[in-house]
């Protein structure tokens, strides 16, 4: 079973709420069992959001080796190049960003 803290949204895994949230330090009393419904949607976006992370991380190494290339300005083709992929990096970047903000909006996380 899945409890939230109603005050913070902290989710707890186990038989019963804690006695008080980790996060919030609310007593118990705040805490509310989740639907099986809400609870499947947490398990299921686990992964994708994990995944998004990981994007959002590589996107930051892409635009990190593209100012690194940029600086470099070995010739103008090669410039442009880092420059359309540091542009690029960061399109998926917020990309994203905004999707993980979304499951959030939706209580998937």
């Amino acid at each position: 079973m899945i409890w939230k803290c109603s005050v913070c949204g902290y989710m707890h895994k186990g038989s019963e709420a804690p006695e008080v949230c980790p996060k919030c330090g609310s007593p118990k009393e705040k805490y509310a069992a989740m639907s099986e419904e809400d609870v499947k949607k947490v398990i299921d976006s686990d992964r994708t959001n994990d995944i998004h992370m990981e994007l959002v991380r590589l996107a930051m190494k892409i635009r990190k080796l593209s100012n690194e290339g940029i600086t470099i300005n070995l010739d103008e083709n090669c410039v442009a190049l880092f420059k359309k992929a540091h542009s690029e990096a960061w399109v998926i970047k917020q990309r994203s960003k905004a999707e993980i903000a979304g499951h959030i909006g939706k209580g998937k996380w």
